[in-house]
């Protein structure tokens, strides 16, 4: 049997029926299914997220993602033409800029401006819209696409964007605007640092009662922050993965995760980051020799083949094909493992993505 060669984008390809795709959550959030992935046996098991305090052990360290998602999609109209638009909110400048990213018909030029409409607006007609819009003036054209714009009102972006803003759900779910389940199954219930335009999904999956009795276990928990950015919605592009470019996103760890991975060690336990981006965070301060209270922006690209100084164990949903996502699990699980952990999820049917389903690679 001939090996894969994992550099080439097509061997991390596997086929998702439609309604696999979960457009909504589980009623509660520990209502979802666990599939179970042991690397020493290469056994899988089947069970569900409310089953975790007993497949961990005391000792063990809980890491989990604290960043909170901001109402960053945006919709409006161009003062120039009437056409419609909307867009992403990527970040405040400290000039007090935003970055942006934005579509509509045509080619957007220096200059010209974006009227915001809020998002409960969106698909009125023009004539029953209300004339409190915040204008975006577009400054500069940044070589990766995106928009440098002046807002109307200046200050803090984030009462703006609860004025004017919805959470960004992913394309698959099928809804532009967030609606008010959304609003709360979209952000985990420990989410405290607003910074985000996608939600860290494997946390999604926890309830205050979950996390008390994974207490009551002697699990421990602690935070970092990793706010997700634009590149969680790109594939990657090119055929080879040593040509993809990695985005950037900023990340801490503070001295408090720091000491929690340093008692969990000591005391025999075993760090268990809640999902990829709990990963990308840990490993990349790891690397940089500052784990404790390190914070910055990384591009890291785990693949197969990666060290992995901090991470032991990952509990995380099931990601889109040849996305880098999976490449990471696989970097943890092993290549053969993920894929037939893959094929396994779809014969039994669970429920992918955001919304979905979650897998523990023990």
């Amino acid at each position: 049997m001939v090996s894969p060669d994992l550099d080439d984008i097509s061997s991390w390809q596997y086929h998702l029926p439609d309604e696999l795709i979960a457009s909504r959550p589980a009623i509660r959030r520990d209502d979802s299914r666990l599939m179970i992935v042991r690397r020493d046996s290469g056994n899988i098991e089947h069970g569900m997220i409310r089953d975790l305090p007993d497949l961990l052990s005391a000792d063990d360290l809980l890491v989990f993602n604290n960043t909170k998602v901001l109402p960053a999609r945006l919709f409006g109209f161009r003062t120039s033409t009437g056409g419609k638009w909307e867009g992403l909110f990527l970040e405040q400048l400290a000039d007090g800029h935003w970055k942006i990213t934005g579509q509509t018909r045509g080619k957007m030029t220096r200059g010209e401006s974006i009227s915001l409409i809020p998002a409960d607006e969106v698909g009125l007609n023009p004539s029953d819209q209300s004339d409190d819009a915040l204008q975006l003036k577009l400054v500069e054209r940044f070589a990766d696409g995106t928009w440098r714009v002046l807002p109307s009102r200046p200050g803090d972006a984030i009462p703006l964007l609860e004025q004017f803003g919805t959470l960004p759900l992913p394309p698959y779910i099928g809804r532009k605007v967030a609606d008010a389940d959304d609003q709360t199954r979209y952000q985990t219930v420990f989410a405290n640092e607003p910074g985000a335009i996608a939600a860290p999904t494997a946390g999604l999956h926890f309830t205050p009662e979950l996390l008390q009795r994974c207490a009551e276990h002697g699990i421990e928990s602690s935070e970092v922050t990793l706010h997700v950015g634009i590149g969680t919605f790109r594939p990657v592009s090119s055929q080879r993965l040593s040509d993809h470019e990695m985005h950037s996103e900023w990340g801490r760890v503070p001295s408090e995760c720091s000491h929690a991975i340093t008692a969990a060690r000591t005391a025999g336990g075993k760090v268990v980051a809640v999902g990829t981006t709990c990963v990308r965070t840990l490993e990349a301060a790891a690397q940089q020799g500052n784990l404790a209270n390190w914070q910055g922006s990384t591009n890291l690209f785990i693949k197969p083949g990666f060290d992995f100084n901090v991470t032991d164990q990952l509990l995380t949903n099931f990601h889109l094909p040849g996305s880098t996502l999976m490449v990471l699990v696989a970097a943890l699980a092993g290549y053969d493992l993920t894929m037939d952990a893959y094929r396994q999820a779809v014969a039994e049917k669970y429920r992918f993505y955001s919304y979905g389903d979650a897998m523990l690679i023990v």
